[in-house]
């Protein structure tokens, strides 16, 4: 399903719905990033997804960065908790999603780089090398966030 992401965009789509969803942000030894190239919108971001019946949040994080990356991980931390009503996510479906996600920090544990049907590629990104990316701004922010060893939770 393609997606169109809305970021402070007067022109946005009304939202239609919510749901719950999370990202995990990852660097290994050397310092790099664990991120995807989405297939939906050929955005580069850190890996994440909706979360199932049944699951915890954290559980979320580490299955969708298993399924989307081919890494095990743990979650270790909460970088930030995102909702800001003007960005908003169009899919090809007429749904018009509010962005409300759940961003942690997580430790890789084990895996092989893999893609998938929502990953076009997996890449470890040194930091210095983001710039040359084409992420979408929020996923820049929580990767701003996370990087900035803040002592406290973002939220909006």
């Amino acid at each position: 399903m393609a997606r169109v992401d809305y970021y402070n965009d007067p022109n946005a789509p009304k939202a239609n719905s919510i749901a719950v969803a999370v990202s995990a942000f990852i660097q290994d030894d050397d310092g790099r990033i664990l991120m995807i190239r989405r297939t939906d919108n050929d955005l580069y971001a850190i890996p994440g997804g909706q979360l199932e019946l049944g699951e915890t949040l954290a559980q979320a994080a580490v299955r969708e960065v298993r399924e989307e990356t081919g890494i095990e991980c743990e979650v270790t931390g909460v970088i930030g908790l995102y909702s800001n009503p003007n960005h908003v996510i169009a899919y090809d479906d007429g749904e018009v999603r509010q962005e409300f996600s759940i961003c942690f920090r997580a430790s890789a544990l084990s895996g092989t780089l893999a893609t998938s049907s929502e990953s076009r590629e997996v890449i470890w990104v040194k930091a210095d090398a983001l710039c040359s990316l084409n992420i979408h701004p929020a996923i820049r922010l929580r990767i701003s966030h996370a990087t900035s060893n803040r002592d406290n939770v973002y939220y909006t």
